[in-house]
């Protein structure tokens, strides 16, 4: 049971540049620069990370959420995520709660038991819904969501739980949703329709604790409001359970 308190989807980005997880690209030449993990993060892939100074953070310089700062290095097709990230001036660098490296050329997973910049233990970029991608015309991956409530248990691609509770109503971490074949998305339209279909096809993965039925994308001027408020109207109901694999405890 996911449906907890909120029981329709909410598109958990848009075109304010506050309101959503920001990513840079950077060439394979960038500048590595020192990374320090507070105490807790002892689960992190070591730096240095190729993160440059002006690397947008999620929610702003300001802001006091999770402060995610990824960075795709294009050149060698590797993948810097940052979680409560902070520039450290004084040694050019940033300190951070946790960060994960992520080769792209490879399938591997994270060790297990070990979290990332999300607490699934997934990479965060992957599965975010991005404005170029849309206005191509498709979405060619799952998206990544959150719920209020999860349980002691993740399930493959993810690698970390992030809950106490043996409560097996609750969903694991990188338990996968799919918009039922069934549910009829022919009047929505624009973006909405866009991502409604990729939910039928590619669906949708628990990838931290949050507001219930949260999907998240990349900040973006393209985004429309009013084509995006169309998903809130699709109830957490429309959605079934994919079956991946065995949890993990």
């Amino acid at each position: 049971s996911i449906n907890q308190d909120k029981q329709y989807l909410h598109p958990d980005f848009g075109p304010d540049p506050t309101y959503g997880i920001p990513f840079v690209v950077v060439p394979g030449t960038q500048a590595l620069v020192t990374i320090v993990f507070n105490p807790s993060g002892d689960e992190s892939d070591p730096g240095p990370y190729p993160v440059p100074a002006d690397a947008p953070v999620e929610g702003g310089n300001g802001s006091t959420g999770d402060r995610h700062v990824l960075t795709l290095d294009s050149g060698n097709c590797m993948l810097y995520e940052l979680y409560d990230a902070f520039q450290d001036l004084p040694n050019n660098g940033w300190t951070a709660g946790s960060g994960a490296v992520f080769d792209l050329h490879s399938d591997a997973l994270r060790h297990p038991g070990w979290t990332s910049a999300d607490a699934a233990g997934l990479p965060i970029l992957p599965g975010l819904a991005r404005y170029d991608e849309v206005a191509g015309g498709e979405i060619k991956h799952a998206l990544r969501f959150s719920v209020k409530q999860s349980q002691r248990g993740y399930i493959h691609p993810a690698t970390h739980f992030a809950s106490n509770s043996t409560d097996t109503s609750l969903p694991p971490m990188g338990l996968r949703l799919r918009l039922k074949a069934s549910y009829d998305i022919s009047s929505y339209t624009g973006q909405a329709e866009i991502i409604l279909t990729a939910l039928k096809k590619y669906g949708m993965i628990v990838a931290d604790n949050g507001s219930s039925w949260y999907i998240t994308g990349a900040p973006d001027p393209g985004w429309d409001d009013t084509d995006l408020n169309q998903l809130k109207q699709v109830p957490g109901s429309a959605f079934e359970v994919v079956v991946t694999g065995t949890i993990q405890h």
